[in-house]
């Protein structure tokens, strides 16, 4: 039978694993405590981990099969929808996935709708409605861009352009692809 050290990793190499010892990083051209500089190597710079291109700012995730309802999503730089929102946002950018439902008020910067939307969307540089897109309500945008199969009713309008003067959707000539 084993005894209590030996079933407990007392005696085991892990406490002498040096893997996970804390990093003490070296200075420039110095050599790490214990290690002899080969004359005919350069000393070599330690590569940064690679960075993931990821925006910047805070980001909420709302991931399938959850609802949030009722609120107001302040200080969110992106929201990605996945499950289901019922809430009013003011924030740079929101993401809608094909699964992904929105009721409710949104001033955003960017606007990315690949699932469904519904209220009251304000878009100030660019609305972007993929082919499973479907967006009801009053809709206002700078830049819009739709693709084929993707649906928008209701008050839609330009950024700017006043009410008596702007055309309903149905007159907008919209060509998918561009702005």
């Amino acid at each position: 039978m084993l005894g209590k050290d030996r079933l407990f990793n007392k005696d085991s190499n892990i406490r002498r694993d040096t893997r996970f010892a804390p990093y003490a990083p070296t200075p420039a051209g110095a050599s790490p405590a214990g290690a002899e500089a080969k004359p005919e190597e350069a000393p070599t710079a330690v590569a940064a981990p690679a960075e993931i291109e990821e925006p910047k700012g805070s980001k909420l995730i709302v991931g399938p099969n959850i609802k949030l309802k009722g609120v107001e999503i302040t200080d969110c730089d992106t929201l990605v929808v996945e499950g289901r929102v019922e809430a009013t946002m003011d924030s740079r950018e929101i993401q809608i996935a094909e699964q992904g439902a929105y009721a409710g008020t949104v001033g955003v910067d960017v606007a990315e709708i690949r699932g469904t939307f519904q209220g009251e969307l304000t878009a100030r540089k660019r609305l972007i409605v993929h082919s499973t897109g479907k967006i009801t309500g009053k809709i206002r945008y700078a830049k819009l861009v739709i693709a084929e199969g993707g649906e928008l009713s209701g008050d839609v309008n330009l950024i700017g352009q006043p009410a008596s003067i702007a055309t309903p959707f149905a007159e907008k000539r919209v060509v998918a692809g561009q702005g």
